[in-house]
């Protein structure tokens, strides 16, 4: 069992390739995901899970490495919150993107980095340490960062309530992870088993989620794909290359570099996903951003890692 689980792990991005393919072919058998579920949007309860297996890795001390660490968390949590945000209403007034898709990509630059971050900066040598420090923190403060320069983008032409964003990433975020570290603390033991489980259970998760966004919004996307495919793209690679900027010129290094460099181009789509849906409902195509960066960043992200490793982080 436990090596289905880690094959499930290592191919994470065909069966997301296979989760689309079906959204496409019969959009209609991932509509349960854009439901709802005791009046519970379902994509936040699957969201939910992702982040519990989140927090029961986590402990104490990836916090007190703030403390530890202040330069380099500092410059990552600074640039995630505010490099990634301004990237992205670029890139959407650089495409023209309609109002719905400017604020899907708005709301993947506004979210804090995503956990598949961690993945790819080991796979890539970089500092894992460093990484899970970094998600850790931005995604504890997202509460209040990510609905007020939501705002501070587009409140003045989208309206929207960003106290109940706060609420909403209160319950989708800060809950599950609070409720997964402290089963890490009272059980960890138990917790090191999980660690050979979750990241599967995760990728097949977010891989659900992908799939319903897809299927549900598929005329649209296959209307617009072109443009949003490439608004994407570009985001993702400024966000890659003004991470290596950043860690270079504060004196990082290598391995260092490499790890803001993909906290910062990683970003957690499924809770932007799930904020579009949820804090935006007459915009539909609002959830589709999310979605596409999901399987964007993790094909790219894939063979960044085995360059990094092969020629940049090795050679220290």
């Amino acid at each position: 069992m436990k090596r289905l689980f880690k094959l499930v792990e290592k191919y994470f991005f065909i069966i997301i390739i296979i989760a689309v393919a079906i959204a496409v072919v019969f959009p209609g058998s991932f509509d349960w995901v854009m439901g709802e579920f005791m009046g519970i949007n379902i994509i936040n309860i699957l969201l939910g899970i992702i982040l519990f297996g989140m927090g029961t890795t986590l402990k104490i001390e990836n916090f007190v490495n703030v403390f530890k660490r202040p330069k380099e968390i500092l410059l990552g949590v600074g640039a995630q919150y505010i490099i990634m945000p301004l990237v992205a209403i670029g890139v959407a007034s650089l495409f023209g993107l309609n109002e719905a898709l400017t604020v899907g990509l708005v709301l993947v630059g506004t979210v804090p980095g995503g956990t598949a971050s961690d993945v790819i900066t080991f796979l890539a040598k970089g500092d894992l340490a460093l990484s899970v420090s970094l998600t850790a923190v931005s995604t504890v403060i997202s509460p209040i960062l990510t609905p007020l320069i939501t705002l501070i983008l587009i409140g003045n032409n989208i309206a929207f309530n960003p106290v109940d964003m706060f609420i909403s990433i209160v319950q989708i975020v800060i809950l599950p992870i609070a409720i997964g570290l402290l089963l890490n603390y009272k059980f960890p033991d138990f917790c090191e088993e999980l660690k050979d489980y979750l990241p599967a259970v995760s990728s097949l998760v977010i891989a659900i989620i992908v799939a319903g966004v897809i299927g549900a919004n598929k005329q649209a996307i296959l209307g617009s794909s072109v443009v949003i495919i490439a608004a994407i793209v570009v985001q993702y690679f400024i966000a890659m290359l003004l991470g290596f900027v950043i860690g270079y010129l504060s004196g990082m290094k290598r391995k260092q570099m490499v790890t803001i460099a993909i906290e910062l181009a990683f970003q957690n789509s499924g809770l932007s996903t799930s904020l579009a849906k949820t804090h935006f409902p007459a915009l539909s195509l609002a959830t589709v951003p999310g979605a596409l960066y999901s399987v964007w960043q993790n094909f790219a992200g894939s063979i960044l890692a085995y360059i990094f490793r092969k020629y940049f982080t090795d050679e220290e």
